[in-house]
């Protein structure tokens, strides 16, 4: 999969990086903005109640 992508990125060696750079980043902002606070009400780390 990553060789298929590397392979279809334009502009030699430095567009390649900028392209990934770009998809990484992307990924990144859809996993921090859209999925991680869709599943952070079922995450047991939200309980900060103490008990005696």
């Amino acid at each position: 999969m990553y060789g298929w992508i590397w392979r279809h990125l334009p502009f030699g060696i430095p567009g390649k990086l900028f392209g990934m750079l770009v998809l990484i980043a992307g990924a990144a902002a859809l996993l921090w903005f859209y999925a991680f606070p869709a599943i952070d009400p079922h995450l047991p780390f939200n309980n900060g109640q103490l008990t005696e």
